[in-house]
């Protein structure tokens, strides 16, 4: 509760965190920050590591990607913005927050990762 110098008691709306990845393993980092008015995700990762964690990749955001308003990127790993892609695919049209250098790093971590993961699934049994 915030009182203004009018003596005026007012109720301030507390922003929620919720951790969706990068919490119980060092990879996937997803953080989910909403208010009354928006929803940011603060880095949009892939799991990264053993198969149990990798399929995790595979399983719906658990919202709708369309009410997520935005995106900031940390930085470029591919388990901070690797599950663009598939954000994205769900619905997420809203836009991605990042320094230029991050942008620019971010296109060539996500384009080798779809390449790799291309070859992998050739040779799959």
């Amino acid at each position: 509760m915030i009182v203004r110098s009018t003596g005026v008691k007012q109720e301030v709306a507390r922003p929620a965190l919720t951790f969706l990845g990068g919490a119980g393993a060092v990879t996937g980092s997803k953080f989910l920050v909403e208010t009354r008015e928006t929803r940011v995700l603060l880095d949009c990762g892939l799991f990264q590591g053993p198969r149990e964690l990798r399929r995790l990749n595979w399983e719906r955001f658990p919202l709708p990607a369309r009410e997520i308003s935005a995106v900031v990127l940390t930085h470029a790993h591919l388990d901070h913005c690797g599950y663009l892609p598939a954000l994205a695919r769900q619905g997420f049209a809203g836009r991605v927050f990042a320094t230029s250098y991050t942008a620019e790093l971010a296109e060539i971590v996500l384009r080798d990762s779809a390449r790799l993961l291309a070859e992998e699934a050739e040779h799959a049994p």
